[in-house]
This record gives structure tokens, sequence and C-alpha cells, in this order.
């Protein structure tokens, strides 16, 4: 059965997080803070999510031990010139002095990434963050900035419609994980009579099934969004049972690189 955290040789994560953009305002910083009281402990969030505060403040309410919740926030291109001060602001908000992984959010220019990556390793030397990575980054661009920064990720979009071979083979090599955004593809695993299929064989749901075939995965990390409280306590609800290797395999089979978040300013993707 596979364990509920994700342990390398630099850190301990929990497998299952939960995804907060748009939980803003009360009703966010309720959903986050149900999370916690269901069996989260990872939160991710970011600085252009605009909802650290509603993070922190769920936090303190629930009354956990800080060390006991992994924290991941992000800082966005157009602030990785200033990184350092967004990362202070970040820390403020989230009401604590550090964070467990710090990304760069998205790549940039070049010249940009590099001076990002300098001061994503000066933020994590003054002990703002344990762990530093990026997000949305190309093969490309990891290994540039691998020359600068002991980066331990890349949070990408990873779900059955979307194959990520060529990345986690990269990131295997490299001693990396993957965490996987929009693991659910927005909905679009619904219908897919595969998925179905296993979901009435082992009697869960199809988000359930497509959860389990993730974390399943060597080095993978997944981080659903829900504000629903039924939803939240369905997503973590994966560990007591298996796919067969023949399952994985077709639900592999899947793949159509189906990508759903692809703005103008992306990179060229692998």
């Amino acid at each position: 059965m596979t364990s509920e955290t994700l342990h390398t040789t630099k850190l301990e994560i929990p497998k299952i997080g939960l995804g907060t953009y748009k939980l803003n305002d009360a009703e966010g910083q309720q959903a986050i803070l149900h999370a916690l009281e269901v069996g989260y402990r990872h939160i991710d969030t970011a600085k252009m999510y605009a909802n650290e505060t509603e993070v922190g403040n769920a936090i303190r309410l629930s009354q956990m031990d800080r060390d006991s919740i992994f924290v991941t926030t992000k800082i966005w291109p157009s602030d990785f010139n200033d990184l350092l001060a967004k990362t202070e602001d970040s820390l403020r908000q989230l009401r604590t002095d550090h964070v467990d992984l710090l990304l760069l959010h998205w790549p940039t220019d070049e010249l940009t990434n590099q001076r990002g990556a300098e001061l994503l390793l000066k933020a994590q030397e003054k002990g703002y963050a344990k762990h530093i990575g990026v997000s949305n980054f190309t093969i490309a661009q990891l290994k540039t900035t691998l020359e600068i920064a002991p980066i331990v990720c890349n949070q990408v979009e990873y779900h059955p419609f979307l194959g990520q071979t060529k990345m986690l083979d990269f990131l295997r090599d490299n001693a990396l994980f993957l965490t996987a955004y929009r693991p659910l593809a927005l909905g679009n695993i619904d219908h897919e009579a595969l998925l179905q299929s296993l979901a009435e064989k082992h009697q869960k749901t199809v988000g359930q099934i497509v959860l389990r075939w993730l974390i399943q995965q060597q080095d993978v990390v997944v981080i659903p969004k829900s504000g629903n409280k039924a939803r939240q306590l369905e997503n973590i609800s994966i560990f007591d049972f298996e796919l067969s290797e023949d399952e994985m395999h077709a639900m592999f089979a899947l793949n159509r690189n189906e990508r759903l978040t692809n703005p103008e300013t992306a990179p060229r993707w692998d």
C-alpha cells in the first residue's frame, strides 16, 4: 500500500495536498480550515492567489502545531527580482517565519529566471523556506536552475489526459519530485469509460481512481483543489486500495496531450 507521505533524501511531504486557488475570503478560509480538520497536512497557495492571509488564519484557527503542516507558496515571475521582499510579505500574511516549500510560479525570460533562482537560494539561506523549487518550468529551464539552486521539485499540470513521461524521467534522474496540479482535468475525467469502469470495480469515485493513479507513481505528489467539504474528504480517502499494474498502464494509455493550462506566456512545453 502506498504511503501517505513521499520520503526523499531531502524531505518528507504528504502525497495529497489541498490546492487553494480561488479559495478566498471567509468562505475560502473556512474551506481551508475544514481541510485541516479532516486530515490534510499539506496546503498549497501562492502570492498570485491572494489568499495567503486566509491560509495563515486557517492554520492558526486549527490550533495545530505549525510543524505538522507542510505549506507551499509561490512567487509570480514579475516579482522574481524582488523575491526576498515578496517572500517576507508572504510570511507575514501566512503568520509564519518560514514556508516548507517556496516556488518560482512560472518561468519568464532566461535572465530573470536566473535571478529568481539566485534569490530563491538566498531565501532558503535566510531561513524563509526549508526547501525551494519551481513550477511550470521546462526541462531546459530546470537544467539552468539546477546549476544555481538546489531545487527539489517542479509543479506542473498532470492528469491521465496529459502525459508527463519526459518530465518525470528527468525529475527522477535528478532526485526531484513532481507536484501535479489540475489532477482531475477540470472534471473531464468523469466522462471517460475506462475510469468509470475502474471506479465501479473498486467501489470508488472516478476522482479517487485518478488521484490513486497519481500518488501510486514514484515521486509524484498531488494537490487537488476543492472548497467542498464532502469532496475534500473524498480526495484524501484513497489509501485503502491499490490499482494493479495493468490498471495503471491502461490509465497511462489515456494520454492525449490535453493541456488545460496554457496561457500565451507559457514556455514551449517539452
